[in-house]
């Protein structure tokens, strides 16, 4: 029986986290203060603040 290796697992979770960092939202300037003074306030839903996500936080 071979050992096993974990060099493949690490490759394999460098990709995935390079696919992430590649893939995430940006947000300008004006849409980080605009969330966090809405979340200040408290007035609005989550699903009304991300209008584009399939999933509710």
């Amino acid at each position: 029986m071979r050992a096993k290796s974990s060099k493949p697992k690490a490759s394999a979770e460098r990709v995935v986290k390079d696919i992430r960092r590649a893939t995430r939202r940006h947000f300008s300037a004006e849409d980080k203060i605009r969330i966090v003074l809405e979340g200040l306030r408290g007035d609005l839903q989550d699903s009304a603040r991300f209008p584009d996500d399939q999933c509710a936080l």
